[in-house]
């Protein structure tokens, strides 16, 4: 029905309820013979406070409701417009009539128009609602906190007919709720009730609506809901709340990310704001998943200029589009350029001048690199080398690498490479007026190559999901926070340092994969089984954050370490890096070229028939 045709529906039906809500009143006024002087004042009445009630209606604008959704906020403009017109249509027949309006049959009619047309609009509201019907086909949901953002997603599960799921209880550690009722739903206990719940009620998904709760808290709830055989979801952030976002679109998968607890990470921003802000800045790398996220997170600090440098076209654009659609002040320039070529990278420093530099483009993968080392090392050695001999010479204020955990007693090509590109910084930095700094983490959650994204699309294809080896073990944190405690460890740098980022306690694989399993509703014994494929050349078992030679002191920050800088002679390492390159040309033993450089490297021979056959 059109939205003017159900105005003149409830103007009709409001009309009904004015008229005979007054003879009704003059009917038991006058025990239902209503005296003939009376008759002509009942009309008169009826039609003044139809007039009246209509026009106030009007006014309050409650013929622009929509009922279905109506709250207390409707029942008191209704309560204003029912009020106001029958205290002007009482007032106008009794000073315009010879009778006045007993007073009794005015209270009568008052009572009858304000109740009955509340119950009209109360019916089109229940008939409307779906609080009490469950659609086929519907999963059952269990909302775990009865607060302000739970009653939000439930009354949305209810009302959009889109919706998949269906709210079939409350989980809320406030006891005054228990044994209550919100909405329409009960609320059954705390969350020591949510195994039984779950089974009791067959639920077949769990919503955590906590959005104020401190992520050691989300966790404590995750660890219960996974002896459950549910599906977990949760509301994201607290500010979606504020904001009005809450909505089904709005509630999403829980991801590892939230399995590892940690609280978000606080940084320093006078000090971030005193050495990007009005810099131009260069992130290399700018399309790869760390260095997308350090162009999202330097663009608040109102940079003079953000330099997008990256080799593939395409995600340079896609990270381009995103920064002019979060900061459309912010004035970025778009560099395709391959950082091996040291010619182009001579020019783009000589156009621009970048004061500020994160390097983040490397090659990453350990083992792709392992049978391509002359890539790892043209890219991660050569490709730095480049990028820091040109904000050497080009006199750069800052120059702040990422590096990996991979670089510490390596037992790969990839984080060989990465520690030789450690070592180039740390002695070009001792004759330099840049300061040169490097980062060292662990695994990041998400990241392009990681292994949760392979497992989410192997349990996405119905498995096996594949792991390496049961006692595989790694660091991890999340983008985000990886990229902020980056850019922290860069206003601390004086120098020559590896800053060593927290990444918490080690986790092991095997358990991710289960975890991320049963998060998606699975059993990993039953449903979805878990395979070990046996370890990948250049692996190991577990990742280290310090050589044998760096001491760890703390900085300001709880979050990041500092390693000892190394008394690296640059003079030496470069000589053993034209050795290096020289083998690229000739084709030498090349890992015997890298042991050369960083002793700590273990590595098998090179069997060039077993690296093809991986």
């Amino acid at each position: 029905m059109r939205n003017r045709n159900k105005v003149y529906v409830f103007m009709l039906l409001d009309v009904l309820v004015i008229w005979g809500s007054v003879w009704l009143s003059y009917l038991l006024r006058f025990d239902g013979a209503i005296p003939a002087s009376y008759i002509t004042q009942g009309l008169i009445f009826s039609l003044v406070l139809t007039f009246t009630t209509l026009s106030s209606l009007v006014y309050f604008k409650l013929y622009n409701r929509v009922w279905q959704y109506a709250s207390i906020g409707e029942m008191v403009s209704l309560f204003k417009a029912v009020t106001l017109s029958s205290i002007l249509s009482y007032l106008a027949v009794t000073l315009a009539g010879q009778f006045s309006v007993p007073t009794s049959i005015f209270l009568s009619s008052y009572q009858c128009v304000f109740f009955l047309m509340g119950g009209l609009r109360f019916v089109r509201r229940m008939l409307g609602d779906n609080y009490y019907k469950k659609k086929g086909g519907q999963r059952a949901a269990l909302i775990i906190g009865a607060g302000d953002c739970g009653i939000i997603i439930t009354k949305e599960l209810k009302h959009n007919p889109q919706s998949l799921m269906y709210p079939a209880a409350f989980i809320d550690d406030d006891k005054q709720k228990h044994k209550q009722q919100i909405c329409g739903i009960p609320v059954v206990g705390g969350r020591d009730q949510i195994v039984s719940t779950v089974s009791r009620l067959n639920i077949d998904e769990i919503i955590i609506a906590i959005p104020s709760a401190s992520k050691s808290e989300i966790l404590g709830i995750i660890e219960i809901c996974k002896q459950t055989k549910a599906k977990l979801k949760m509301i994201p952030k607290i500010s979606d709340l504020i904001h009005g976002r809450v909505s089904i679109k709005e509630i999403r998968d829980v991801d590892v990310e939230d399995l590892l607890g940690r609280d978000p990470v606080k940084v320093d921003l006078y000090e971030i704001a005193n050495y990007v802000e009005g810099k131009v800045v260069l992130v290399t790398g700018a399309g790869g998943s760390i260095g997308s996220e350090l162009c999202r997170q330097v663009g608040p600090y109102n940079p003079k200029k953000l330099l997008l440098l990256g080799h593939g076209e395409n995600s340079i654009y896609t990270i381009e589009m995103q920064l002019r659609q979060l900061y459309p002040a912010l004035q970025l320039e778009t560099v395709i350029a391959d950082i091996q070529d040291v010619k182009r990278i001579e020019d783009v420093f000589a156009e621009y001048e970048p004061q500020v530099v994160f390097h983040a483009a490397a090659h990453k993968h350990v083992p792709l690199m392992e049978r391509n080392p002359s890539e790892a090392i043209k890219n991660n050695v050569f490709g730095t080398k480049n990028v820091a001999d040109c904000a050497n010479r080009f006199r750069a204020e800052r120059f702040v690498m990422i590096s990996t955990d991979k670089a510490v007693n390596p037992t790969s090509v990839m984080g060989t490479t990465k520690r030789v590109a450690e070592m180039y910084i740390q002695s070009l930095n001792a004759s330099s007026d840049t300061i040169f700094a490097a980062v060292r983490f662990g695994n990041v959650l998400g990241s392009r190559g990681s292994v949760i994204p392979r497992f989410k699309e192997q349990i996405a294809n119905g498995g096996p999901v594949t792991v390496t080896h049961p006692d595989m073990i790694r660091y991890f944190m999340t983008i985000p926070e990886a990229v902020q405690l980056v850019i922290q460890a860069g206003a601390f740098a004086r120098g020559g340092e590896v800053f060593i980022l927290d990444m918490g306690k080690p986790v092991k694989i095997v358990d991710l994969a289960t975890d991320l399993i049963r998060l998606s509703g699975f059993d990993p014994n039953s449903e979805i089984a878990i395979e070990f494929t046996g370890m990948r050349p250049g692996e190991k078992l577990y990742e280290e954050l310090l050589t044998q030679e760096e001491g760890l002191s703390s900085t300001l920050h709880n979050r990041i370490f500092i390693g000892k800088p190394a008394n690296i002679n640059h003079a030496e390492l470069q000589f053993q890096l034209n050795k290096l390159n020289k083998s690229l040309v000739e084709e030498d033993s090349l890992r015997d070229k890298l042991k050369e450089i960083v002793p700590a490297y273990q590595h098998k021979p090179e069997n060039k028939k077993e690296l093809s056959l991986v």
